[in-house]
């Protein structure tokens, strides 16, 4: 069985990370969502809420590959993340070149702390490159319409949490 990662805050999911998880999901057979508990970022929304937002995001995409879909929070190393969950892939979206800098070095270390996982890095659709989760926090914050970047159950969770 083939099994990825896809590593990541999710907060919130956005279209962009939905993309990224419908095309990661072709490539393997179990897709596991990690969702990074990272309290320097001091998150909008808490890990329970980001977690139950993958699994409804995702339960109909999971149905449609046929690629089981899980949410897996962590507080680990990627690569250890990738060790607890049996991923041979770890699946990267890109958006831009600023991203792929940044996400050179992450391979780079990964690779010496274990060689065996691959990362794989699939580019957003050109609709989605502009879609970042902080910004469409800043946009919703400020009373601004994320229809176009979130799905309509994450945007009524935008609105219940800015008011």
């Amino acid at each position: 069985m083939r099994i990825g990662l896809y590593p990541g805050t999710f907060d919130p999911i956005t279209l962009g990370h939905i993309d990224i998880i419908r095309r990661a999901a072709a490539l393997v057979d179990r897709l596991v969502i990690g969702v990074a508990i990272n309290r320097d970022k001091g998150p909008l929304f808490p890990l329970e809420d980001r977690v139950a937002m993958i699994e409804a995001e995702c339960r109909e995409l999971s149905e449609q590959t046929g690629t089981e879909i899980v949410p897996h929070p962590f507080e680990n190393l990627l690569i250890d993340c990738a060790h607890d969950v049996g991923a041979q892939i770890i699946v990267r979206g890109l958006r831009a070149v600023a991203d792929f800098e940044y996400e050179f070095q992450m391979v780079g270390m990964n690779r010496v702390l274990d060689d065996s996982v691959e990362t794989v890095f699939l580019m957003a659709e050109a609709r989605h490159q502009a879609i970042a989760s902080k910004l469409v926090k800043e946009i919703a914050r400020l009373g601004g319409d994320v229809s176009n970047f979130v799905t309509p159950p994450v945007h009524e969770a935008l609105k219940a949490r800015f008011g």
